[in-house]
């Protein structure tokens, strides 16, 4: 199993900090987290907290994710990165493949691209997309783009996209991996055609009951056999080096956490106290594993 660091919530000035250290004490990844805005009136609830509050504030920085991983990847050799999530149907495939494929060649293929549908109707309006048909708009804004990073002629007919023959350079030398994020059924079929699943916060329990759903939907497309990742975030009943033991146990490849939390650290503390977490966490934990 391999452990990630994510740095939402964390001032764009520590980035490199931060991605150096991860690579110094056995950290494998980098999560970041993606928003275009946030509105001062929400029209629905968050889904992901039972009382529908964002776990972000206005106030928590989100750079443009692919702009700070190319940043990171500039001062490390083997970290990789992906996002948790991306809001896809939020923007325009061809600007995505572009930013996406770019990333990746002046990263050395250390990119990967976490995707999800969106729950924000404001964020949608603000950058001139539809929230609705999004799920579908998904789907065929990955067709579209994997076509794209081929760097051949290609051609599009679809829903949503239509274009006669076109080519994109650079493409990326390997094919970026492209995990789904999301626990409802949409979000976990949408995954077992592709090249993960990023889980939530869930109890041990939770978790192990949605990767059986997940190895499932991989049966009933046929791709059961294929290379597939279980990414996750730490498990709420999982805390120490047993707990993250148990979560490799049932199939998680790679756990994301904020190392600094678990020794009290504050997600604003100085970057000092940040890597001193880094460090013990990779002391009692990953150094167990």
């Amino acid at each position: 199993m391999q452990f990630g660091v994510s740095i939402a919530f964390t001032d764009p000035d520590d980035y490199a900090a931060l991605a150096r250290a991860a690579e110094d004490n056995g950290f494998a990844a980098i999560t970041l987290p993606d928003h275009l805005i946030y509105p001062r009136e929400l029209s629905v609830p968050y889904p992901y907290t039972p009382d529908g509050v964002p776990r972000f504030t206005p106030e928590d920085p989100f750079p443009d994710p692919w702009l700070g991983a190319v940043a990171m990847a500039a001062v490390t050799g083997r970290l990789w990165f992906y996002t948790s999530v991306y809001v896809l149907p939020a923007r325009n495939p061809f600007h995505v493949a572009k930013q996406l494929a770019s990333a990746a060649r002046l990263s050395g293929g250390r990119m990967a691209l976490g995707v999800g549908v969106g729950w924000m109707p404001e964020e949608f309006a603000a950058a001139g997309q539809a929230f609705t048909g999004r799920g579908r708009r998904t789907d065929e804004m990955l067709e579209v783009m994997r076509k794209l990073w081929t760097g051949q002629w290609v051609e599009h007919h679809g829903e949503f996209y239509d274009f006669a023959p076109l080519q994109m350079r650079p493409a990326p030398r390997e094919p970026i991996p492209v995990y789904i994020g999301g626990f409802s059924e949409p979000a976990m079929r949408r995954a077992a055609r592709h090249d993960g699943w990023i889980a939530d916060l869930h109890t041990l329990a939770e978790l192990e009951a949605l990767i059986g759903r997940m190895r499932a939907y991989r049966e009933e497309v046929g791709r059961a056999q294929e290379p597939f990742r279980i990414l996750s975030f730490g498990c709420m009943d999982a805390w120490d080096a047993n707990g993250f033991r148990a979560m490799r146990d049932i199939g998680v490849d790679v756990v994301s956490t904020m190392p600094w939390v678990f020794y009290g650290v504050d997600l604003q503390a100085p970057v000092a106290a940040k890597i001193d977490g880094m460090r013990r966490f990779a002391d009692e934990v990953i150094a167990k594993l």
